[in-house]
């Protein structure tokens, strides 16, 4: 569910399985601006009061989650910004706000996780590491499940174009991001519509500032493959459960996102686990691994943009909140982060 900056691996992966270049892929003239679903946090409100609360508390306990854009000051050194995004391209994410749109604009610098989200960047990326996509070793994704489980793996990767049975030897991280899109979501990026992150990226250019990147597709891969086998098995149990849910899963993190609720996203999905009979403790290499030792790596790769000033640096929104979030950290490195909206 937060792996939103790693869904355009695995669609640009799937397209270049069915052609020889995705770049030559004909698009689709139109994709809608916003797709359907339902607040699934709304709803728990309504059918499972206690559930609710539960996820309300504990976002409650997560320091810096109200907001999305963040000022950063130093003496002595211009002020830069650290802005949370989505990945997304609904159009009631991306469009950005005048506070925001006024410190993208004058930053020189902008930093991104990944500076090239290029269908070419992406399949760059994972030529490189073959055995982080799929099983290399005998293996097999369909002995890891039950013949129900695997039925629904296979139906969701015949939607992208690949014949059920390459389902076989797939990572379970991979088909885990794959769960995360929707079809009007697919349609939404098949028709060239940028995501929040790619529109910041391409408005930095224009502006004329340097675009860099805190991260490589490489790195974000190898983190996501280095979760521990028997828990990325697990964490896709529980989505699969959810499978026929994709488009209320997208709107509720809109909702979380626009209503700047960030901190309930990890909350919320600890809730769905345990709902759907897993223990929520499977998410603890999860958040290790692809958000707190991130966190860490990308504060010491923005400080040295942050000590010439003038710099926006624009990462996934869950990346910012927690005690171990951006934010507390730019602060623990002697930075003042006030919010900014």
């Amino acid at each position: 569910m937060i792996r939103r900056r790693l869904i355009a691996f695995a669609v640009t992966l799937f397209a270049a399985s069915a052609a020889p270049l995705a770049a030559e892929t004909v698009k689709p003239a139109t994709a809608p601006e916003q797709c359907g679903g339902r607040d699934m946090i709304e709803e728990m409100r309504v059918t499972d009061p206690p559930r609710y609360q539960r996820v309300i508390d504990g976002a409650a306990k997560i320091e810096n989650g109200g907001a999305l854009l963040w000022k950063i000051e130093k003496d002595g050194i211009a002020p830069s910004y650290l802005f949370g995004t989505i990945h997304m391209a609904d159009a009631r994410v991306t469009a950005l706000n005048a506070i925001t749109t006024h410190a993208l604009s004058k930053a020189k610098t902008v930093a991104l996780e990944i500076a090239n989200m290029s269908d070419q960047g992406m399949m760059a990326a994972m030529t490189k590491v073959p055995d982080l996509l799929a099983y290399t070793d005998g293996t097999t994704l369909k002995a890891q499940l039950s013949e129900a489980e695997f039925a629904k793996v296979q139906q969701l990767i015949t939607k992208t174009g690949m014949p059920g049975d390459a389902a076989i030897v797939l990572r379970p991280w991979l088909i885990s991001t794959l769960l995360a899109i929707s079809d009007c979501h697919r349609a939404q990026m098949e028709a060239g519509k940028k995501a929040l992150d790619e529109q910041v990226e391409s408005t930095a250019k224009a502006n004329g500032a340097t675009v860099v990147g805190l991260e490589t597709a490489e790195s974000q891969l190898a983190a996501m493959a280095s979760i521990p086998n028997d828990a990325q098995i697990k964490i896709l149990k529980a989505g699969l459960v959810y499978a026929d849910r994709t488009d209320d899963m997208i709107e509720t993190l809109v909702q979380m996102y626009l209503k700047r609720n960030i901190a309930a996203t990890m909350p919320f999905q600890l809730a769905l686990a345990e709902k759907a009979g897993v223990d929520p403790s499977i998410y603890d290499d999860f958040i290790r691994i692809l958000i707190t030792d991130r966190n860490r790596k990308m504060r010491d790769a923005a400080q040295p943009l942050l000590e010439k000033g003038n710099a926006f640096v624009a990462v996934g929104s869950l990346h910012l909140p927690g005690h171990t979030g951006l934010v507390t950290l730019l602060r623990e490195a002697g930075y003042k982060v006030t919010p900014a909206e």
